[in-house]
């Protein structure tokens, strides 16, 4: 068959694929930019060495590449160098806790994976690829993860719901030695702090002068909640939908005993709202709301962050009346708290060093990094980097490597 006859019948062939019939959702509409956007998804791969004559083949595929295996077979590591896995990460996720939809399964998760994938690559100049996986139980995420493992430098754990994201994460960390990191969990929570720090500069106070409330005990609440801790607050309590998280409870999960042993010095109980009074923060990673009259009892100078999505746990409009300082998760109110102004600069930064895992230090000094950011720019409506501040993710990527060094998981 020649040349010509090949093309011709691979377009013949993609034209009938392409006008079989297809059952369409509603929601689709060729006038929606957001589907002509999608339409083919939001990233393709890449050839970076030439293929225009036999010599390019040769050297990119055989006979050439045989040389460059047999290195690596020899000496493993040099596979960070002469393949593209020291730059690229695994996108994972079961499509269970996605954004604010829930468990759509994993074929409606890809839309979001992909954009994670162009975040990583436009920011960060970092590579990876979605993998959704069409299983919820916790042994086969992680054996399945494990066995693809030698193809990447780096494992970002998405969208996967609690608690058994919190058991996903430990036992591939104890398994892999390369970064594995949840985002919806650390990501959440090194933003968060950051805001917090610069939230307390601009108020003329310290995190040990403070004492917070936050609402929920999700993955990102837990790991917020435990990353505050380690950077110094004065007292933090988490509340779920029984109320306050204390050590009286007997219907805790052990995620949530080990949080009841760690936080709540003051012995709060009862509801969320009740434990506002005198409280100088609120952290909401909740879908529950709290009431104008709660927030009115806060301390002066309050800060509020109301991170749920789409609908904040209190309006931003009805907490600038109480409150100094106001944060959400939106990216149409001011200090948008953006897992994006953290992922892609602490997988640079890990993968440059060729960091076995995201220590905690790792995670402070990115948090330290990014609020330094904006130090000398601070405002109440200011108090974190726009997503598209060019100094991010370098500031955020030096920062971690730095501390994988100090903190002895650094390879290069």
């Amino acid at each position: 068959m020649t040349a010509t006859a090949d093309h011709q019948t691979f377009d013949q062939i993609s034209s009938s694929v392409a006008s079989a019939p297809v059952a369409v959702s509603p929601r689709v509409s060729d006038d929606d930019p957001v589907f002509t956007l999608h339409r083919g998804g939001k990233i393709a791969l890449e050839v970076t060495s030439p293929l225009e004559n036999a010599d390019d083949l040769s050297m990119a595929y055989t006979p050439g590449v045989a040389r460059v295996c047999l290195a690596i077979e020899e000496t493993p590591a040099l596979a960070e160098d002469y393949t593209w896995r020291g730059n690229l990460v695994a996108v994972v996720t079961d499509g269970t806790a996605v954004l604010g939809l829930g468990d759509i399964g994993p074929a409606a998760s890809l839309p979001v994976m992909e954009g994670k994938a162009a975040l990583f690559k436009h920011f960060a100049g970092v590579d990876s690829v979605p993998i959704a996986l069409n299983t919820k139980d916790v042994d086969e995420i992680v054996n399945t993860v494990a066995a693809i493992a030698p193809s990447f430098g780096g494992i970002n754990l998405e969208d996967i719901s609690a608690p058994r994201c919190f058991e996903v994460e430990r036992r591939l960390q104890e398994r892999l030695d390369i970064p594995v990191f949840h985002d919806d969990q650390h990501g959440t929570a090194i933003v968060a702090l950051a805001a917090l720090e610069n939230a307390a500069r601009l108020t003329g106070r310290r995190l040990e002068d403070l004492r917070a409330v936050v609402s929920g005990a999700g993955a990102s609440g837990i790991a917020v909640t435990k990353i505050i801790l380690a950077a110094g607050i004065g007292d933090i309590a988490v509340g779920d939908r029984k109320g306050m998280i204390h050590s009286g409870r007997t219907d805790l999960t052990p995620v949530k005993a080990e949080i009841a042993a760690l936080t709540n010095k003051a012995g709060l109980s009862g509801s969320i709202e009740a434990a506002l009074a005198g409280a100088d923060v609120f952290i909401g990673l909740s879908s529950g709301t709290v009431s104008e009259e709660a927030v009115a009892t806060m301390a002066p100078n309050s800060i509020i962050f109301a991170m749920a999505n789409p609908d904040p746990e209190v309006h931003p409009e009805v907490a600038r009346r109480h409150a100094a300082i106001v944060a959400t998760g939106r990216s149409d109110f001011p200090n948008q708290i953006n897992n994006v102004l953290a992922f892609p600069g602490v997988f640079r930064g890990a993968l440059d060093v060729r960091a076995s895992r995201v220590t905690e230090g790792m995670k402070l000094a990115a948090a330290k990094a990014l609020a330094d950011v904006i130090a000398d720019e601070l405002a109440p409506d200011h108090i974190i980097p726009s997503p598209f501040d060019r100094r991010v993710a370098p500031a955020v990527a030096a920062a971690v490597a730095a501390a994988a060094k100090a903190d002895g998981v650094a390879r290069r």
